[in-house]
């Protein structure tokens, strides 16, 4: 009798489970008797005309495309924010830098020295790992973290993380042959790295890990973060993998770092074919992409995985980054810390086959903070009131008619004087200097019209100027740590 009641008390459970995730899902307008597995690809400095499949043509992402073609391509989504912390912040917390808690690029140091890791995390606060946890899923990050130092309340394993394995700094995430990696909290040494050896590409060896993951997990749900150090920061590359562009391009030379107290502790490192290498680097990350898809598809999971794939910025110049060459921003304004277009529209595709519409595309409008509430919904999650996000579930389903748009978009950027952004429809209004001049004039721009951001209309638009106005008053709470004054930290590279 005792073996029956439990079986019978399973069955509920179960039922009420599958119940749960049907009935939430019913208000998006799908059915679903399972919830998928979850893999969030994430590039990082990776620009809008980076991919083939938004434009590129000097080089071809095939694996990335393939993924577009079998799914829906983005033209409209937008990063957290125009660098890497507060980016990846937005998207844990599904709020936008006005409210998430990490706002900047604030980093640790000692008397003498930077320290690993960034500022972290609160524990108390709800990250989509966390729900995702609680819907019964496998958790796991590879790649790069930079929201909270090894052991602090911030480190990924005390943020829903069942597993992390990569870079918890960001600083030291510039370096592709680093002295060591973290695997959850214990530091793992790369012997063949030490000194001047480079002998451990550290993406292939987080990407093998990555793959690992999926095996191990491959007969529960699973939530995989693939941060991706891919193609941030100095420009290196495996040789044979150089080797299929030589020749390809004119070439710029860049000199950096070579040795001394900060080698591979978060400078660049010289390199003499910086266009080479460049595109290498992103066919190395498009060989990752297609190799993640291969092994869901081997694995019988294709079906039954929705896979996105994005970037958290806009490109970046330094380091011998070149992105005008490669016209990396296609016609945007702007690179890596600008609120322009370009600092901060991303390539998106989402692949769900079966489930999402295969070779479709969507001008719908979306930003970071709008994943926490697609997902939480997608597993029948309540959805935190506090948040920002709205979920684009409906568009993944071809339901426009269900989808719910924001009435603003909101960025704000602590360093270079301090910058702020908005979108509403089709206004993007920008604010650039606002520590030293609070009361700057606000820009305004159609991007109905003027997609490259060229023709200031504020002057001519004076009604929208004052809606902006409010709307940069109402979007922000005050923050202890990012207070929007003159910062004091050292900010990242």
């Amino acid at each position: 009798m005792i073996a029956r009641n439990i079986f019978l008390l399973s069955v509920s459970i179960c039922l009420v489970s599958c119940f749960e995730t049907k009935r939430n899902s019913r208000k998006e307008g799908l059915i679903v008797s399972e919830k998928p597995n979850i893999i969030y690809i994430l590039a990082d400095d990776l620009g809008y005309g980076d991919l083939s499949c938004y434009g590129q043509t000097k080089f071809s992402t095939p694996n990335i495309d393939r993924l577009a073609s079998k799914g829906m391509l983005f033209t409209q989504h937008y990063s957290g924010s125009t660098v890497c912390a507060p980016s990846r912040s937005t998207l844990m917390t599904g709020m936008h830098t006005g409210h998430t808690i990490i706002r900047g690029n604030k980093v640790r140091r000692n008397k003498e020295e930077l320290l690993e890791g960034q500022f972290p995390i609160p524990d108390k606060t709800y990250t989509l790992p966390e729900i995702l946890k609680e819907k019964g899923y496998k958790t796991g990050a590879f790649g790069k973290w930079g929201l909270g130092y090894p052991g602090s309340e911030g480190d990924p394993v005390n943020q829903g993380f069942d597993t992390f394995f990569g870079y918890n700094c960001q600083r030291l995430g510039h370096n592709y042959y680093p002295n060591h990696l973290w695997s959850d909290m214990d530091s793992i040494v790369l012997k063949g790295n030490l000194g001047f050896k480079e002998e451990t590409y550290a993406p292939k060896l987080i990407h093998q890990k990555t793959l690992d993951f999926i095996e191990e997990n491959r007969n529960e749900n699973f939530f995989l973060y693939v941060s991706s150090i891919i193609p941030h920061a100095e420009l290196v590359a495996p040789e044979s993998e150089i080797n299929k562009y030589r020749g390809d391009y004119t070439e710029k030379i860049y000199k950096g770092i070579d040795d001394g107290p900060t080698y591979k502790k978060g400078s660049y490192g010289s390199q003499k074919e910086c266009h080479a290498t460049f595109a290498a680097m992103v066919s190395i990350l498009d060989q990752h992409v297609g190799e993640i898809v291969d092994k869901v598809k081997k694995l019988g999971l294709e079906n039954n995985t929705l896979i996105v794939f994005t970037s958290d910025n806009g490109p970046h110049r330094e380091g011998g980054a070149d992105p005008d060459f490669f016209n990396s921003n296609g016609d945007l304004k702007g690179y890596k810390r600008d609120l322009y277009e370009g600092g901060i529209r991303v390539p998106m595709i989402v692949s769900w086959p079966g489930t999402v519409k295969a070779n479709t595309q969507t001008d719908h409008i979306s930003a970071f903070w709008d994943v926490f509430p697609t997902f939480a919904t997608l597993v029948g999650a309540e959805i935190p009131s506090d948040i920002d996000g709205i979920s684009f579930l409906p568009t993944l389903l071809n339901n426009s008619k269900k989808q719910k748009a924001h009435d603003y978009l909101y960025w704000e950027f602590h360093e270079k004087g301090g910058r702020q952004a908005v979108r509403k429809g089709n206004w993007k209004a920008v604010k650039y200097n606002v520590l030293e001049q609070p009361n700057a004039a606000i820009e305004l721009y159609d991007l109905s019209t003027d997609i490259e951001e060229k023709n200031d209309i504020a002057n001519e638009h004076p009604g929208i100027v004052k809606e902006i106005e409010k709307v940069l008053q109402r979007a922000r709470t005050p923050s202890k740590v990012f207070t929007f004054q003159q910062q004091t930290y050292l900010s990242e590279l």
